[in-house]
Order: structure tokens, then sequence, then C-alpha cells
């Protein structure tokens, strides 16, 4: 087994050299005049001393078990009505739409599912319709009523106006979409948001 070999006078004197010549870590922050402090205790001590904790904003009222005083976000299945008319594309002419819109064109029928459930106003909607579009009518009012806010609980909330959701998809569904040329809201004087203008095509 070979010795372990001293190191000579020059090999020492050389790594004297290199350790004065050495910065230890945190000197920088000691030369600055930062002041280097403890990380506190989770009791608040610093090094046996006791020391308030700042408490957290918020949490001061939070205890456990204790559901929170925050109100749920309302839910909303689809867009809102007004916004998924908006971006339907345009059918009908552009300056009868505009026309319609501002509620100068008359609706030639109506008819009223305020109040209905779904079971009874979907097939009424249908006769309406393609009855309407059979007699050459253009221009139809459909009333939807406003509708009531929908039960926001359970894990799927209700829609606000249940027909008010419903009755666009119906428009756009079989048998219907092949009458309906254009659907939009109507204007103040004929219900405003409880209603819609259905336009229809011309019977073949």
């Amino acid at each position: 087994m070979s010795r372990k070999r001293r190191p000579t006078e020059e090999e020492l004197e050389l790594w004297g050299r290199i350790a004065r010549s050495a910065d230890p870590i945190g000197r920088r922050k000691l030369d600055s005049g930062a002041e280097l402090k403890p990380d506190p205790k989770p009791d608040g001590r610093i090094n046996g001393t006791h020391t308030a904790v700042p408490e957290r904003p918020g949490l001061a009222s939070l205890r456990i078990g204790k559901t929170s005083d925050r109100p749920a976000p309302g839910h909303d299945l689809v867009p809102p009505l007004a916004e998924r008319l908006r971006n339907q594309p345009l059918h009908m002419d552009r300056k009868a739409f505009t026309r319609l819109r501002r509620g100068k064109l008359e609706p030639e029928a109506r008819i009223d599912l305020h109040g209905m459930t779904q079971a009874r106003a979907h097939p009424a909607l249908t006769r309406f319709i393609l009855s309407s579009q059979g007699q050459g009518r253009r221009l139809v009012l459909v009333i939807t009523g406003k509708g009531r806010p929908g039960a926001a609980t359970g894990p799927i909330p209700e829609p606000h106006g249940i027909l008010r959701h419903h009755v666009p998809r119906w428009l756009a569904m079989p048998p219907l979409n092949h009458a309906v040329l254009q659907i939009t809201a109507a204007h103040v004087r004929h219900g405003g948001e409880g209603a819609l203008y259905v336009y229809l095509r011309k019977p073949r």
C-alpha cells in the first residue's frame, strides 16, 4: 500500500494564497449592508424569541367546517339569446332586415307560448309555423316571455327562461328549419326580449 505524500512548502504557500483570495458565500450580502435574518419557526419564534406572525388577509374568519359566505356564480348553459341571434348569418334582404329590427314591419300572425310547458309549446309552435307558411305569410311573431331565472343549484343548472332558449333551437331543427328564413329579437313595440320575429320562406 502506498503512503500518502505530504505537501511541500511551495504547495502549502500556494494553497494559502488561494484561501486568502477566496470570497466566502454570503460575504457579499454582509459587506453590502444587507441584514440576514433567520426564518421564523412555525410558532413565530426566532432563535427562541417569540415574534408575532402577520395574519394573512381574508383568512381571519375562516374556520374548519364553515361554508363560504361568497355567493355561488350564476350559470348559463348557452350564450345569451341576443348574442346567438346577433351572430347568425343574414339570409334575407338587408334593407328588409333593418326595417324588421326597427319594428317597421308588422307581423301577419302571432302565437303566444308564454306559460306553456315544453311538451305543449313545441307541437303548438310547429303547427303555427307550418300553417303560416302554407298560407303564404312571411312575417310572424312568436311570444316566449322573458322567463324566470332558472335554479342555479345542482350539477346541471337550468337556464334563464326555458322557452326563450328552446324556441330558437326548435326553429333551427327539422321540420321548421325548412320553413324559417330568419330569426331575430322583436322590437320593443312587439314584445322586445320576450318575443321573436320569424321571417318565413316562400312556400314552394
